[in-house]
């Protein structure tokens, strides 16, 4: 696949998909999705409203309870069958990911099997589901519990990950026995129609899955719709705390995971070569467009100088272009909107007084000009009164923190009001140790800067970066989407039942 191999295709006009077939809508309002490495336009997706969300949620609503009823061992294997068509798939679902999104390629296929890593999970739902049982709590009574889909779920999913996020959700909730409509980014909403077309080449009913595009009209018809049980979301802290007060207040289970400011600290006895080259691809890796990107160094002690040295220098020689390219390690920002708001934050730093040691804000790539391209930048000496050190900023730029020790670092850390991701980087057990137990924070990486959980542990943040009171994915997941019934019975016998109706006999 060459770098240009995107640049002439023509413009592709999307659908919606409800009811097991694409969904055309009324088309009255359309949204640009964007090749960002060309900057061009190479999509227009229908931007749904009312007679939409009605469709949707009523094809949901019609499979429900068909789906629900559907032995668990045979949804898992609609899912065996999905997972196998992902992996032959998998260059055409990378491709779609990098057209749109922009990340390198070999970045889209490493989402493509976090989110494989989920339908993995979701196969072992004949297990996940089982209860527990308690025989004789009392005279002649038994007690159990099962767990039960919730009903009708909605994602709503960001445009940073549009195939491993949305497979942080449906897969587990359709294993569950539950139906789903799939709101995705209006920025990139072509691998969500792949995915569903992929669903039901593996058998899954008509309506059970749903993509439904649009934006915040489509988000706030799903929050208030009765039908519509548990709404899931990741996205920005403001639009997180807005799902989970107005899905609360309409009586549906929420998760909702908001912002990220991610921090790595960085010992005096880190190796070096290992904490540089994790800062750099965690902190540029598609262009710092993660929840998890660490946008924060820590730097401990006399280590400062050394570290920002040397991440000066690989940061200059980042290897920026089309996702395409073969050696490309960072490709373009996803729209020109999203390229202006992180070029401000990066003057904003120079006007805060953050020392710019390494300004990308001029790059241009040789042939794609016009393409949304965001060279590596790194601030040092930010404080952490600035608002580069506050605010997620979303893209490739990486502030250095300088500190005097391990107890300020874990201050300045649990001070933030985000705790989604850190790292520490040490030789040290005990340092490590000490930090896991003490930093406030979801996901915690010691030597690994990146501390995604695999799709079997459950992925989520605390304070700001998370509302609500369940994880995804995962067993938090299954508990997500099931509702739990505890079951008590007893079969009397002639002269058995208690001369008290209102006594637990319980001898």
């Amino acid at each position: 696949m060459t770098a240009s191999s995107f640049d002439q295709a023509p413009p592709t006009k999307l659908s919606h998909f409800i009811g097991g077939r694409p969904f055309p809508g009324s088309g009255a309002r359309l949204g640009e999705v964007f090749d960002p490495a060309a900057g061009k336009v190479a999509a227009l997706v229908p931007l749904g409203g009312a007679a939409e969300i009605e469709a949707a949620v009523a094809a949901a609503t019609a499979a429900l309870p068909a789906w629900a009823n559907t032995p668990p061992l045979r949804r898992a294997r609609v899912l065996f069958r999905f997972k196998e068509l992902l992996e032959r798939n998998a260059d055409e679902l990378t491709a779609l990911i990098t057209r749109e999104h922009g990340k390198v390629l070999w970045d889209a296929r490493g989402e493509l099997t976090r989110g494989i890593e989920v339908v993995e999970f979701a196969c072992g739902i004949p297990h996940l589901l089982k209860g527990d049982f308690s025989d004789q709590i009392g005279g002649g009574i038994d007690s159990w519990s099962i767990r039960q889909p919730v009903g009708v779920c909605a994602g709503i999913t960001p445009f940073n990950f549009p195939v491993m996020v949305p497979m942080w959700m449906f897969p587990v909730a359709l294993a569950c026995g539950n139906t789903f409509v799939l709101k995705p980014s209006e920025r990139d909403p072509s691998p969500s129609l792949r995915m569903a077309e992929l669903l039901t080449e593996a058998g899954l009913p008509d309506g059970v899955f749903n993509v439904l595009h649009g934006d915040r009209e489509v988000v706030d018809g799903l929050l208030t719709d009765p039908r519509v049980s548990a709404i899931s979301f990741v996205g920005s802290t403001p639009i997180a705390r807005h799902i989970y007060s107005t899905g609360a207040a309409h009586g549906k289970r929420v998760q909702a995971l908001g912002g990220a400011k991610n921090h790595l600290v960085v010992m005096p006895d880190a190796d070096l070569d290992q904490a540089v080259e994790a800062l750099i691809g965690s902190a540029y890796g598609s262009a710092g467009e993660r929840c998890m990107a660490i946008s924060v160094a820590v730097a401990v002690g006399d280590v400062a100088d050394r570290l920002v040295a040397r991440l000066a220098e690989r940061a200059r020689a980042l290897k920026v272009g089309p996702g395409t390219a073969p050696d490309a390690e960072m490709g373009p920002l996803v729209t020109r909107d999203h390229w202006n708001r992180v070029k401000g934050y990066v003057d904003l730093g120079v006007t805060e007084g953050a020392d710019l040691v390494v300004d990308g804000r001029n790059l241009k790539v040789s042939g794609h000009e016009e393409g949304f391209f965001l060279g590596g930048c790194l601030f040092d000496k930010v404080l952490p009164s600035m608002r580069i050190y506050k605010e997620e900023i979303f893209g490739p730029v990486l502030d250095v923190v300088r500190l005097p020790d391990l107890d300020a670092a874990i201050n300045l850390v649990n001070a933030h009001e985000y705790g989604n991701g850190v790292a520490v980087f040490t030789r040290d057990g005990g340092t490590a140790r000490e930090f896991c137990r003490r930093i406030a924070a979801g996901m915690v990486g010691v030597n690994v800067p990146i501390p995604v959980p695999m799709a079997f542990h459950s992925f989520g943040g605390w304070k700001n970066s998370l509302f609500g009171d369940h994880a995804m994915h995962g067993p938090e997941g299954v508990h997500f989407y099931t509702r739990l019934k505890t079951v008590t019975s007893r079969w009397p016998e002639a002269g058995a039942l208690s001369a008290n109706p209102f006594v637990m006999p319980t001898h």
